[in-house]
This record gives C-alpha cells, structure tokens and sequence, in this order.
C-alpha cells in the first residue's frame, strides 16, 4: 500500500521547512553537533508518521524500524543517507510486509530524504559476514525508531550481545583492516592539502572507530553491553569531544555549501571557512592558515587515539612468540614497564620524574617503542607537574640526543609533541605546531614536515636505490651527528615568524635554546651554519650545477666540506619531506652531482681563498667588538686593536674563518698580542672528551714536527690537527688529541708541566729527541693492518702540492711526517690531520721555495715518508 499522495506533499513542505530552519540555525550559531542531533529528531519523527500510516492499514505484525549508522547515533549531517534497518521476527513475515517496507521506502524518497534501507530478520542478525562487517558495525549504533518494542527488546538486550561477544574477534580484527586499509588509502597521514573531513586519517570515521572499539573492549571486558563504555575511554578529557564539535561543524559547512554529500576541504572551502571562522569559538574572519592549523590539531588528537586503539587489537593468533612479548619488563629506574611493546604505567605510580619520562622516550627512538593510551593521558594530566621540573644544561641536552640519534627518533618526537613534552622542552617549537604553508606544492604542516626530515636522515641506514646509497656514505662522516639532528629540528621554526627570511628567523630563535642547553661557542656554531644556510643548496640547484660560477658560488658559502656533508643530507631530506613525490631521480642525481663539484672545488681551493681585510670588514667589526676597549690611534680614528686583528688575518686561508667562530678568533688574536712577552703561546681546553691545544707563535722549519714530537713524548695520541699560517708568517696550529694513559686527567698538576714542557721544546731549551727516548714505549700491535699510500696532486691547487697519506694510525707517526717535510725544505701551507679507527688520514698543502713540488722533489719526499713511516711503526 502506498501513502497519500496528499500526506506525503504535507510531510514534505514540513520537512523542508524544519531543514531551512536547521539550516538558518547553523548559520547564525555554528553549533554543527546541534544541527545534526536536531536533524536526526526531525527525521526519526517523520519516519515514525510515515510507518504508523502504512502499518495502520496493512498487516505490520512483529516489525521494528530501527536506526542505525550516524542515524543511530543521532548525527544525521545535512545531506547524509538516512540508514535504517527494518527488523522482522521471520522470513515469513518479512515477505507478508514486503509491500508496506517497499512503500515506506519510496516515501522515504518522496519526502526529500536519501533512504539506505536493510532488512532482515532476527536470525539473518545472528550471523557476522566479514565482506559485509559495515552492517555488523552499524548495529552498534542502533536505536528504536517505531514498531513493535518488544521485537527491538529481544534483539538489543539477547541476540546482539551474544553476537558481538560470540564474534568478538572477528569484528575487532576485520574493523581495524578496514581501518588500516583506508589510512593507506590516504598515505597514513592526517596532513593532506585538501583533506576528507569523514574519511582522512583523522577525520570523523577515525572518531567513530574510537567509539567503536572502546564499546568492544568494554563488552569482551565485561561480557555484556556497558551502559555507558565512551564515557570509561574517555574520563575528563574533552579534547576528542572537542574534535569532535569541530569535525562536525566543518562536515555541516560543507553540505550546505555544495548542497550534496560533498566531504572534501578544498582550498576554496577553506577559505570560505576561514572567513566565517566555521568551528570556532570566536565569529568573525580568521586567517585561512591559522584556520587550518585548527583543523590538524583537532584531527591529530583523533587520529592518535585511533591508532593507540587499532595497535592495542589482539592477533588473530597468538603465537608462542607473542605471548613472550607479552610479558612484562619494568624499565630500570622508572616507574614504567614494557609490554608488547608498548610502555605504560604501573598502577599507582606517580608521574612527576621528569628525568623518567624523558629517558622513556629516548627508549622509544631507540627501540621504535609507543606508549599505550592509558600512559599518555596520565603524561597529559601531569604536564603541570613535569613543567615545573623540566631539567636544563647538559643533562637535558643529554636527553634531547637520546632522542634524535635514534632510528625511530621522527615518532618518539610526535609522541612529546602531541603530549606537550616538546613544547616543555623547546618552547620555540611551538610556533610551528600545525602550521600550514599555503601552497600547492608542501604536503605536510611545518611541524610534521619537520619530522619527515629527520625521519630521511635516518632511513638512509637502510638505502633503497642508488642515489640514496651514494648520499647514505655521507652519514657516517659527519662528526657530530647530535648537532646536525638538532638543526634540522629547528631549522624551519623561523616561518613562525612570517617575516619572509626563515633561516634568519630560525637562528635567531634557536639561540634562546643554545643557552639552556649550554652548548659551547663551536657547538653553537656549527647549528648556526647548518640552519642558516639551509636554503643555498636548493637554490643553486635552480641554477646551471654544470657552471662553475655557481659551483664556486655555493661552495664559497658552505665554506668547508663538513658543512658541504650536512648541507646536502639535509637538502636531500627537506626535499624529500615536501611531498613524497618531490624528490624525483633526476632532483636526486642533479644534487649528487653538485656535491661532487662543490667538494672538488673547496678541496682545491684550501690554500688558495686567502682572507684580505678589504674584503670582509664586517668580521673585523664582530671581532673587535669582542675585544677590550682601546682607544683610538690618532688620525684615522681606527682603533689600535684593529690595526693589529687587521695585520693578524691578512693572508690567513679562508678556512681557518669558516671554522672558527669569532669568539675563537679573537681568542687567538689575544694569544699573537701576547707574543712580545712569550714568543710561544699556547691555549689548552677539552672539548668533547678530547684534549685540545693551539699554539700560536713565529713560523720555522721543524716547527710541526717539533710539536707533534712533544705530544708522542708525553703518550698523546694527535687525532685531528690543522696548520694555519698568515702573510706575516705567524702560524696557527691546533691539535685534538686523546690522553691515553689519562696523565693530564688524574693529575691535574699535571697540566702545566705539559704546557712548559711544550714550551721548552718549541724555544729549544728541550731536545725533543731526548724526551722522546726516555718516554719511549713500543707501540701496541695494530688490530687491522692499514697499507701506506701517498697521493700527490699537482692539479688540485694552483699553489702548492696537495699530498694525501694514507697510513696506520701509530704513536709519533705526525713527527715522523713532518721532518721528512723539514728534510726536503717542505713547507707546509695547510694541514689537515684526521684519523679514521686505526687509519690515519692526512691532508698536506706544500710548497718548496714558494712554488708546487716538483716532480724530483716528489719522488725524494716520497723515499723518505716510505723510510720514515717504517722506522715509526716497528
């Protein structure tokens, strides 16, 4: 039987009445939650009239109308299906009724709604298809429409409890597929640039899974069906309830907006949203990137908790294997203990150790641990407490490379970030928290773009194609890793500012955290250049890489070829992190081949970039300002001192400035002032478990060897060394050595015996041959034997000679070195020392008389180096 045509027309005026109000509502208030409750009311009292109508003159027997799905949760948005079930108490029945569900449907259509119909019967309800589990998951949101009550009773309180508890597994296991199959249809993030607000990671279907699963947890726990499961997930945190007004209100915007089912945030929805601030407390316009913002931290709180959810989901089988895992292992010193890998609380334990936590999730980079949603939100609740707490200096600084050396180091730091944590340590991050960059081409917010960098470091330990092999050979050759993961967690903080030059921005902010985790000024430094000159290596690769103008361009402002290694790993991951398709193997072999010609260039320019004052008075300006006050020297008005730091660098090679900072610098400068009193200063520290000397006096033959001698005197293992000198014959040699009987370490008197020993050596007062035969031990057996090789290059330079030996690593080998040089009246213009395990890898500039080595004096220099370097290792 069909309804009047009559009845029909006055349910349909009226129901198009109530959704221009609805409508008009949402409009003025922006409440989505209360459009779609209100909708759902409106439709389940249509449905009531439109069913009591037909039943009334047709056989209605044992039937209930049942709303499921959004419908059943009463969240019906504007343009959305309206789903209901139509439950018979048998087959027959279901047939008896056919015409008058057939009707009700149709007049379900004619009304003006989008009917998605079911029917079935109590037992066609008793069984769980897997390739049609969204029926199965509709039913948990089921509730009575009209019909007959004592039907829907029977099925809500007997059949479905037993179903679910029965088929438990299958429905938890199929739901979580399901889920991960659709977060890998949208690349498992919730940073898209034109998200789907139902079906984005993040987005409402993810709110809905957390309902979900916590209703089943809640049932397989208590073997019935809570009255209230939400509410025992959730506790006093408001912020899904929160993401969930939001979500909802967007949702609502975007069906009145296009008048259909349309789900789709696209750059002019967003502004459109922007600018009626739709979701947001506050009315009026708002900046379409802070808007966004909004958008993905909302989506973040709910995509976490969905993920913790679907991790927590049961194996369809548990094997031997995993109920190992399973078992409990407290953390030592911690009030936490692993369990499936995933690390939660004890029951009872205190979160107010900020010292724990942070050691947790140095545990977490490390190992690829997560934390289990009940230890999240007791982090969340104590972060007053942890506030007050947070460590400073080293040890903090200690916690923080935990993290960021670790191969898991990108999610351990979305963990602190969602929680507060990284904000605690690192406020200036905060201005970077889902902040969008409004262009076509930048997937990601800048925080999570962040995190996709540091993640590319890392995942180069385990290269895929050949360009990320090459480019993975880098990483082992930078000697501060711990630095070089800190500039790229800070590198894009500057955009905070929106002042057009990031870089600038970035550096500036970070010196505030330079001070608390009270790095030294070379530390300090060596971020400073990384994030500084993060953006040259993109923007030379916009340029001709085959023209050598660019190539010396760029190369000059890296400046040396650790800065090159950095430079290009991080270029390579910040591409990379922009979108997964924006590193394409062409980008990929154009940087490649720009790091191969940057890196030949500044190896043949070591001796030939000299410093000229006239060049750069602006580092005389930073230096002097670092200097005591003198007063000016008649005349000109320039002051003594840069008179003097003038005369100083003039001719000093332009690495010897790219090195060292200005506070460096003018120490130096301080020792060549010092030199009328003392002809031979020296200026000891240690810096990173190694012992550090430079000495700064006149140039003489014999001079390196003279001091390289004394150090092997004292048992002093030189690791790294370079050899500067300047146009007045001044040199600048510094030595970074390790003290391998911990002389100078356990007998601090020491220490300045060392120093005097140094001089006396130096100033001729000591032979440096007798201290070597009365401290002269035989040098241990080597573990792996290292053949000698000497290379020299006459093309490298224009100067001098560049020679490279190759050789074992072997108490006096330095000396040994350099008295061959002396012998063949070798000077050395630049030395590059460094060791490698048990090879030693030196770098030497040479000249004789002022002029490239010549083939002869090659050949002499090489039969003493080959006499020398066998008498040092027996």
């Amino acid at each position: 039987m069909n309804a009047e045509p009559s009845s029909l027309a006055r349910l349909r005026s009226r129901y198009e009445e109530d959704s221009t109000q609805l409508r008009q509502t949402f409009e003025r208030t922006g409440d989505g939650s209360a459009a779609i409750r209100r909708r759902a009311l409106v439709v389940g009292n249509l449905l009531r009239q439109l069913w009591e109508g037909l039943a009334a003159d047709s056989p209605g027997g044992e039937i209930a109308l049942v709303a499921t799905g959004g419908f059943g949760r009463r969240e019906l948005f504007p343009c959305s299906d309206v789903d209901v079930l139509f439950l018979c108490a048998n087959e027959k029945l279901e047939q008896e009724c056919s015409g008058t569900i057939r009707a009700c449907i149709q007049a379900m259509w004619d009304v003006g709604l989008r009917a998605s119909p079911a029917t079935r019967t109590l037992k066609e309800c008793e069984r769980v298809h897997p390739d049609n589990l969204e029926f199965t998951v509709s039913l948990l949101d089921r509730r009575y429409l009209t019909g007959d009550r004592a039907l829907y009773a029977k099925f809500e309180k007997d059949l479905l409890p037993s179903v679910i508890l029965r088929e438990w597994d299958t429905v938890v296991q199929n739901l979580a597929e399901m889920a991960r199959a659709r977060h890998a249809k949208y690349g498992n993030t919730i940073f898209h640039v034109e998200p789907n607000v139902k079906e984005c990671p993040g987005g409402l279907r993810d709110y809905h899974l957390t309902q979900w699963l916590t209703l089943l947890n809640a049932i397989h726990a208590q073997k019935a069906w809570p009255p209230a499961a939400a509410d025992e997930f959730y506790g006093t945190h408001d912020e899904p309830e929160s993401a969930y007004d939001f979500l909802s209100a967007v949702r609502c915007f975007l069906h009145y907006r296009s008048g259909r089912d349309d789900n789709t945030l696209d750059w002019h929805a967003q502004d459109e949203a922007a600018a009626r601030s739709i979701g947001l407390e506050t009315r009026g316009t708002s900046d379409p990137a802070y808007w966004m913002r909004t958008w993905y931290r909302q989506a973040r709180t709910v995509y976490r908790r969905a993920t913790l959810l679907m991790d927590a989901v049961p194996p369809p089988r548990r094997s031997f294997y995993r109920q190992f895992r399973r078992k409990r292992t407290p953390v030592p010193g911690t009030d936490f203990f692993l369990e499936d890998g995933r690390l939660d609380l004890a029951e009872g334990a205190m979160v107010n150790d900020a010292d724990s936590i942070l050691q947790i999730f140095g545990l977490m980079a490390k190992h690829g641990y997560r934390l289990s949603f009940t230890a999240e939100d007791r982090i969340a609740d104590a972060l007053p407490v942890l506030a007050v707490q947070m460590p400073e200096g080293p040890f903090l600084w200690n916690c923080l490379r935990e993290v960021l050396l670790g191969p898991w180091a990108a999610d351990a730091l979305r963990a602190m970030h969602a929680l507060g944590i990284l904000e605690l340590l690192i406020p200036e991050f905060h201005g970077i928290e889902s902040l969008v960059i409004r262009d076509t081409w930048h997937r990601y917010t800048v925080d999570e773009h962040t995190f996709h960098v540091i993640d590319n470091v890392h995942r180069l330990r385990q290269p895929q194609h050949e360009w990320e092999k090459r480019l993975a050979g880098l990483l082992p050759e930078i000697e501060r890793l711990d630095l070089f993961f800190l500039a790229l967690l800070m590198h894009d903080t500057g955009k905070s500012r929106r002042n057009g030059n990031h870089a600038v921005s970035s550096v500036e902010l970070s010196e505030s955290l330079f001070a608390r985790l009270e790095l030294d000024p070379e530390e300090r430094e060596t971020v400073r250049r990384v994030i500084r000159n993060h953006l040259e290596m993109s923007a030379a690769m916009r340029r001709d890489i085959f023209d050598t103008e660019t190539v010396h361009g760029f190369a000059e402002k890296v400046a040396t070829q650790p800065q090159l290694k950095m430079l290009t790993l991080m270029t390579y991951a910040d591409i990379r992190a922009v979108s997964p398709e924006a590193l394409t193997p062409w980008k990929a072999e154009s940087l490649w081949q720009l790091y191969m010609s940057a890196s030949n260039f500044l190896d043949r320019s070591v001796d030939e970039v000299r410093y000229h004052a006239a060049d750069d008075p602006a580092l005389l300006s930073r230096i002097v300002a670092l200097m005591p006050a003198i007063a000016p020297s008649s005349g000109n008005g320039a002051s003594a001192t840069g008179d003097e730091l003038r005369s100083f660098l003039e001719g000093l090679p332009q690495r010897y400035l790219s090195t060292r900072s200005p506070e460096q610098i003018a120490a130096h400068f301080r020792l060549a002032q010092a030199l009328p009193q003392e002809p031979v200063q020296l200026a000891s520290r240690i810096i990173r478990q190694l012992n550090e000397i430079t000495l700064v006096t006149a140039d003489r033959p014999g001079l390196f060897a003279d001091m390289a001698g004394v150090l092997s005197a004292w048992g002093m293992n030189i690791v790294k060394a370079d050899a500067f000198s300047n146009a007045g014959g001044l040199i600048v040699d510094t030595f970074q050595f390790t003290d391998t009987y911990r002389t100078l370490e356990l007998n601090h008197s020491e220490i300045d015996r060392f120093l005097a020993s140094i001089r006396d050596v130096l100033l001729h007062k000591v032979s440096v041959e007798e201290l070597l035969r009365s401290r002269h031990q035989k040098p241990a057996r080597p573990k792996v034997a290292v053949d000698t090789r000497l290379d020299f290059d006459n093309q490298a330079s224009s100067h001098s000679t560049l020679l490279q030996i190759v050789t074992q690593d072997t108490p006096g080998l330095l000396r040994a070195i350099a008295l061959s040089f002396a012998a063949c009246r070798c000077n050395i213009e630049v030395a590059l020392i460094d060791t490698e395990g048990e090879a030693a890898i030196d770098v030497f500039y040479l000249t004789a008389a002022g002029r490239k080595l010549s083939e002869a004096l090659q050949a002499s220099l090489s039969e003493s180096l080959m006499h020398r370097l066998q008498q040092v290792r027996r």
